[in-house]
């Protein structure tokens, strides 16, 4: 039943709009979205301000089709609460709490049909689609009956938004892609967000955990969070950094699984080169304006050692039961991972904190007034 009978484009409310590529953010009044009639109104109560937000503030990834436009709304960790449905949503009813994956599909092509909804063809994001963004008091969440996901009890919106991108991501690439057994050794190449979780999930599946990365303090919290052990490697070739990490394997054989985090020329060879023969890398870390998406690889390497490099994208709404059950249970807990709380007004500075890599952690918009 349609539960938005009240046009609501003809109310106002609180968002961040990015002017320009890396211009200024403000807080501005703008047109609540109207909901379709296979759309769900979203009232947000966390939105968590990822480093894939920061890349499109950058003007990352145009190589790849995402441009950002003028006046954007971005955002896409969200935990929220249904305001309104469409007429042809019945997954969803006002008043539940929900999340909403930054990979948004359509459900009906072959990719949707095969329960692959991260690589569906007819994909969006939030930034590209109007009113969809998360820096918002309201979003619309377009196909709502796939791309609306109830939360279960034990799991708030705070978690949601923790839940939103990062930690999702990281799943997919230990869990899915990554195929993890208990007993394995797995390298996580860079510990921000992403490899926190890595780290997180992939300790409590019962691999062993060696962290890499340049800041002895994210080492360290790598180290809390379910690390055996950590390499920093400021200042190393990535094939000293890969031998390092082979030197403290079993008989010296390099890891089983590795994760690159973040997305560079290093820490992709760095992941290679720790590789024992046969292992796998699980491709999360898109490129930044360095590579514009194009990284040279040891292909010699590759073939003699039989390594495979698998890609790895967010996550499919069909595997989100799964991780919310072990959320709900507390065998994983993603607001850990959450460093700190701010208002829409902090959403600029907090980008340029993350210029430098001095976030840690996830930050999470739980103020929109």
């Amino acid at each position: 039943m349609f539960e938005a009978p009240k046009a609501w484009s003809s109310q106002s409310m609180k968002a961040a709009q990015i002017e320009c590529v890396r211009g200024r953010i403000s807080v501005a009044d703008i047109r609540v979205p109207e909901p379709g009639p296979d759309d769900a109104l979203i009232r947000v109560v966390a939105s968590g301000i990822c480093r894939s937000d920061w890349h499109l503030w950058n003007g990352d990834w145009e190589w790849v089709g995402m441009k950002l436009q003028t006046g954007a709304v971005l955002g896409h960790e969200i935990g929220g609460i249904v305001e309104a449905v469409g007429a042809n949503v019945t997954s969803v009813r006002r008043g539940q709490r929900v999340t909403v994956p930054f990979n948004l599909a359509c459900g009906h092509c072959h990719h949707c049909a095969r329960g692959e909804q991260n690589i569906c063809d007819n994909a969006a994001v939030p930034h590209l689609i109007p009113g969809s963004g998360g820096w918002a008091q309201y979003m619309r969440a377009p196909n709502a009956n796939l791309n609306c996901i109830p939360l279960p009890e034990g799991v708030d919106e705070l978690t949601a938004a923790a839940l939103g991108c990062r930690y999702m991501t990281a799943w997919r690439a230990i869990q899915g892609r990554g195929a993890l057994r208990g007993g394995e050794s797995v390298a996580v190449f860079g510990c921000g967000g992403v490899g926190q979780a890595a780290i997180e999930i992939a300790a409590s599946l019962g691999g062993r955990v060696i962290a890499v990365d340049v800041d002895d303090a994210k080492l360290a919290r790598a180290r809390e969070i379910g690390a055996h052990r950590v390499v920093n490697a400021h200042g190393l070739a990535p094939e000293k950094v890969g031998e390092t990490v082979r030197r403290i394997t079993e008989r010296d054989a390099g890891v089983d699984l590795a994760v690159d985090a973040l997305g560079s020329v290093a820490t992709v060879h760095g992941a290679l080169h720790a590789l024992r023969k046969g292992g796998r890398l699980s491709q999360v870390g898109l490129t930044s304006q360095a590579e514009k998406g194009v990284v040279a690889i040891p292909m010699d390497m590759i073939v003699l050692r039989e390594l495979e490099i698998r890609g790895s994208l967010g996550n499919p709404q069909s595997e989100y039961e799964d991780l919310l059950g072990l959320v709900a249970s507390k065998r994983l807990n993603p607001t850990a991972l959450v460093s700190r709380t701010v208002s829409l007004n902090d959403v600029e500075s907090v980008l340029h904190d993350m210029d430098a890599f001095k976030t840690s952690g996830y930050v999470v918009i739980t103020d929109f007034n």
